[in-house]
């Protein structure tokens, strides 16, 4: 049986509450779930202690076991220190769009025509004295 750490959601609509459950991977992301393991309440501000509450211990005792987290999960266990930060990345998600990068491309052609304007102008003032 796969196991996974990862989110159940409750609470009403525009009101998101959610639990963190060790659950069978074929499970729905709302249906049977094996232990209940913390709460999760995003609606709280970010330095509040009952944002994130988990149980470390059985957190623990399912890693052991071989289960994998999600990656929000393993997000909140990582700022808890149980968990070793992994290396992400995204090198697609730092660079500018197209229009951007024209943009851009458009605004060095501007001040290089700038510059070189500008030192033809002290050429010209320089060579006058």
């Amino acid at each position: 049986m796969a196991m996974k750490i990862r989110l159940a959601r409750a609470g009403s609509k525009k009101r998101p509450f959610y639990r963190i459950v060790a659950a069978d991977s074929r499970m729905p992301r709302d249906g049977r779930f094996i232990e209940k393991l913390g709460t999760y309440n995003p609606l709280l501000p970010k330095d509040s202690e009952d944002r994130v509450k988990m149980d470390l211990e059985r957190i623990q005792h399912w890693l052991d076991k071989g289960a994998q987290t999600t990656d929000r999960v393993s997000r909140m266990l990582e700022a808890a220190g149980v968990v070793a930060k992994k290396e992400r990345s995204n090198p697609n998600k730092g660079t500018p769009g197209k229009k951007a990068q024209e943009r851009a491309e458009q605004k060095a052609a501007k001040a290089a025509e700038a510059a070189d304007a500008g030192a033809e102008a002290e050429a010209e003032a320089g060579a006058g004295e």
